[in-house]
């Protein structure tokens, strides 16, 4: 249930001089959309009668069933902390209908909820606990971004080595000004490479605290003159950035996957839940990892994962079991970037953990050594495989898996896959400046 009603919105617009109320929403990709009105619009837009042209939204509907409806969602109401203080900024997150009130199938937050609301039905509450990173880098002489950064901080350095200190602490306070609860922010491995740590919080909240987070951390580099990059490999040599997603399941309040009894502190239901990530990991990739960029993340010898496997005991594998335990006890999914759709990636991973668990889907051993220093003849004799290790492989994965269609619908996959094989296409077609430093002279 909404903390606020209608008329709790309309009085705090008044009351708090907001001029501007931003409709948002997000496309298939992960793109955050959104259409302004003034005050004056505001009980229009409350009524769910504010209409857009849903054909020019990428990965949505045909010009010929382009008429689509904003329907607000009063629980996220929140004023722009950045913004003027006279003539305020406001927000509203909303979902997607189609004429007539039905809702519009491929809108990926009707998606989440959609299978938020089946586990729901088996009495359990999906709690997510996201760790978003991403790099600060210079604008050029004309404001635009580059990947250039003359930092040279590392992992939890401090100011005056890190250079976007000052910048971390104003998008934390923003984020705090809009009732986050920021757990934790530092500096990471990659020069000019940060990460902030929100609250853990029931599945859609998290999803649109993640798209808020972004446009929240780009908004104040700027201010700072900077840019924010959620592309998850910007610089070759370094770690990317990944978007940790941990995860929990609870009944009545209390955290289904403790088992103190168990030497890795989890339950019978944790470990089918791990069966079912691990079962369906290689269709969930490409959305977990949409882009051409993402693949370059994924490989042997960075922080990030790049095989099928889970420990509780270190932290290379595709997942790990923090040793925290207790009523904390959770699945942490290590190869999630931020570039993702955060609400179809959520919906994938709640899925494929349910199917675990309704279908006693047990995962392999747990692998407790250092992944990145086995080879990989020694990785086969373990029988343990690897991520798709490019956009195509996670497109022909994606496309195999039955329970990635019965998720996101036959429609919305289809639009997906076909996008991704044309990005793939089109990457393809491009001539690299590796190959131009590798052939052009001596060919």
């Amino acid at each position: 249930m909404s903390r606020y009603t209608k008329k709790d919105i309309l009085e705090m617009v008044e009351e708090e001089d907001v001029e501007f109320i931003r409709l948002q929403f997000t496309d298939l990709f992960g793109s955050m959309k959104n259409l302004a009105i003034t005050a004056s619009h505001l009980k229009k837009a409350l009524n769910n009668q504010v209409m857009f042209d849903g054909s020019s939204i990428d990965g949505f509907v045909n010009v010929d069933e382009s008429d689509m409806y904003l329907y607000p969602d009063y629980s996220t109401f929140a004023m722009f902390p950045w913004r003027p203080q006279q003539g305020k900024v406001a927000r509203l997150i909303c979902d997607v209908y189609r004429p007539g009130g039905t809702c519009y199938e491929g809108d990926p937050r009707y998606i989440l909820k959609k299978v938020v609301s089946e586990a729901a039905g088996e009495g359990y509450t999906f709690q997510v606990g996201p760790e978003c990173e991403f790099f600060l880098y210079h604008l050029d002489d004309n404001g635009m971004p580059t990947n250039i950064t003359h930092e040279q901080a590392g992992y939890f350095d401090m100011g005056p080595l890190d250079f976007g200190e000052n910048a971390r602490r104003d998008m934390v306070l923003a984020l705090e000004g809009m009732s986050f609860e920021v757990e934790a922010s530092h500096h990471e491995n990659s020069p000019a490479q940060h990460e902030i740590d929100f609250h853990y919080d029931d599945a859609l909240a998290a999803a649109d605290n993640i798209m808020t987070f972004k446009l929240a951390v780009k908004t104040i580099a700027r201010r700072h003159g900077l840019h924010a990059t959620f592309m998850p490999k910007p610089k070759e040599g370094v770690d990317g950035s990944g978007m940790h997603i941990n995860m929990s399941l609870s009944r009545d309040g209390v955290n289904i996957f403790r088992d103190d009894r168990d030497p890795n502190r989890l339950s019978r239901e944790a470990y089918y839940f791990l069966g079912g990530l691990i079962r369906h990991i290689k269709g969930m990739t490409l959305v977990l990892n949409p882009l051409v960029n993402s693949y370059k993340r994924l490989v042997p010898g960075y922080e990030a994962p790049s095989c099928i496997a889970w420990s509780a005991k270190n932290r290379t594998p595709l997942v790990r079991i923090p040793a925290i335990g207790g009523e904390d006890t959770r699945i942490e999914l290590r190869s999630p970037d931020p570039a993702c759709n955060p609400y179809l990636a959520l919906a994938l991973c709640l899925a494929a953990g349910l199917d675990g668990m309704r279908n006693r889907i047990e995962p392999p051993a747990s692998l407790d050594r250092n992944v990145n220093e086995l080879s990989r003849a020694e990785l086969k004799e373990l029988g343990v495989e690897s991520l798709p290790r490019n956009l195509k492989e996670a497109v022909d994965e994606f496309e195999k898996d039955p329970l990635i269609r019965e998720v996101l619908g036959e429609e919305a996959c289809r639009k997906y896959a076909e996008a991704k094989r044309q990005e793939w296409e089109a990457y393809n077609a491009h001539i690299s400046g590796w190959e131009l430093d590798n052939y052009l002279l001596r060919i």
